[in-house]
């Protein structure tokens, strides 16, 4: 079905936490991607980016910190590093000049020597020049030159990425165009990144049982079967605004709102054993928002009760509560599991495609008529209007221009109602489902 989709040569940024890696992915790909903050332990996730430099294009891979003997979540972290490692075929080791070489860096880099990958000793925070024999101690590490920068003001950087594409290996493939990119996003700990994980076939995103443990958004590829590349996005959990103390959390929602802007489509994970909740009304509303393709995801959808009139029932309430996503085509899965998994990807590319099409002008005129016969327009001010002539303007998303013999109110017609509407409209009436009847 799928695979990895490895077309061009993988720089992986490593070292121990703390050291400036995340900031000098930032300065290298000359925006602000990773989240960069004093506090240890911020980057969790591997994520890539296309980098470019001197004409030369790579995949630039940002890790967690590489802590030896840590436990927990951050061992978990070290080990999505250490897959970093092995995926890459150049590693950047990233080192604090300004406190020496630890005895944490002697570990990381007996371990890159056993890796048997080629490796660039990168010592970092050499803000003045007159601090540069600071990076000399590093010699010790057994990697060669270290090279002195400061990923903050962008000293050195340069010189360091002149030796990074002379020692990157040639191109694995001329490199295919990305057909389609796509964000999975949802509340915190609803299991976008476990189905992530299912999608790609290999563990990219971090599980834990911890709402809020992806940050950044991780991002992987898959080749379909027909050669056809898409790109997948694995957002941090989009909490409520005003639940957001922590300025982390506050960077990751942001993140994941940008991401949501910039890709095709939006897979929208909701966890089926708590229902759909206001707060994933409020989301499915971004997506609309933003004109984005479509799918909502139900997942543990194996944990809800086997009985199937009240999965039927459910069905009917997630529908009812979605109301203004009719065209959002719904998947049931279980990512643990893996049931389900295999239709969201075909769901997508039938999304996409919808998202996509362009309808004639004999269609547009005829679908315009025919809704005018059911439902004319009212006058405006004594006088009737008519839609005279309609054009679609614009795919991705579907826009549409309206020739009219007057003025036209935007509520004539109005869309599918959001649910800020819908609430309103329904006054207080309550929707909720109860579960089961009890007879």
């Amino acid at each position: 079905m799928t695979s990895p989709a490895a077309r061009l040569p993988v720089v992986a940024v490593v070292g121990r936490p703390n050291v400036g890696k995340s900031s000098l992915v930032n300065r290298v790909l000359q925006r602000r991607e990773a989240i960069v903050e004093e506090t240890p332990g911020v980057t969790r996730d591997r994520r890539g980016f296309i980098a470019e430099w001197a004409g030369h294009s790579f995949e630039l891979v940002d890790t967690g910190g590489l802590e030896p003997g840590a436990e927990g979540l951050d061992a978990r972290v070290a080990e999505q590093a250490q897959l970093a490692i092995e995926s890459a075929d150049l590693v950047i080791l990233v080192v604090d000049a300004s406190s020496g070489p630890l005895q944490d860096d002697h570990i990381v880099a007996d371990a890159l020597r056993r890796a048997h990958k080629p490796v660039i000793l990168a010592a970092n925070k050499v803000d003045d020049p007159r601090d540069a024999p600071m990076a000399a101690p590093f010699h010790r590490l057994g990697l060669g030159e270290p090279w002195p920068l400061s990923a903050v003001h962008g000293r050195g950087s340069g010189d360091l990425l002149d030796a990074v594409v002379g020692a990157l290996p040639p191109r694995k493939g001329a490199g295919e165009p990305v057909w389609a990119s796509l964000a999975i996003v949802g509340r915190p700990n609803v299991g976008k990144s476990s189905l992530l994980n299912a999608l790609v076939g290999e563990t990219r995103s971090i599980v834990d049982a911890v709402p809020g443990t992806t940050r950044d958004p991780v991002d992987s590829q898959l080749e379909l079967g027909d050669g056809r590349i898409v790109r997948i996005v694995d957002t941090a959990g989009m909490r409520r605004e005003v639940q957001m103390k922590d300025p982390l959390e506050y960077f990751s929602f942001l993140r994941s709102r940008q991401t949501l802007i910039r890709v095709d489509a939006a897979v929208l994970v909701i966890d089926v054993s708590e229902r759909v909740t206001g707060h994933d009304q409020r989301i499915a509303q971004e997506i609309v928002e933003s004109g984005r393709a479509c799918v909502v995801v139900l997942n543990k959808w194996d944990l809800l009760d086997p009985d199937p009139k009240e999965r039927e029932r459910l069905e009917r309430f997630v529908i009812e509560r979605l109301r203004f996503l009719p065209w959002a085509t719904i998947v049931r899965t279980s990512a643990l599991t893996m049931r389900g998994v295999q239709r969201i990807l075909p769901a997508v590319e039938e999304s996409v495609g919808s998202h996509r099409r362009r309808l004639g002008t004999s269609v547009v005129n005829r679908l315009v008529r025919e809704a005018q016969e059911r439902k004319p327009h009212p006058r405006v001010g004594g006088r009737a209007s008519r839609i005279l002539y309609a054009v679609q303007a614009s795919v991705a998303p579907p826009r549409f221009l309206l020739f009219a013999s007057g003025p036209l109110e935007a509520g004539a017609c109005p869309p599918h109602r959001t649910p800020d509407a819908r609430r309103r409209a329904l006054r207080g009436k309550s929707h909720r489902y109860r579960g089961p009847d009890k007879e």
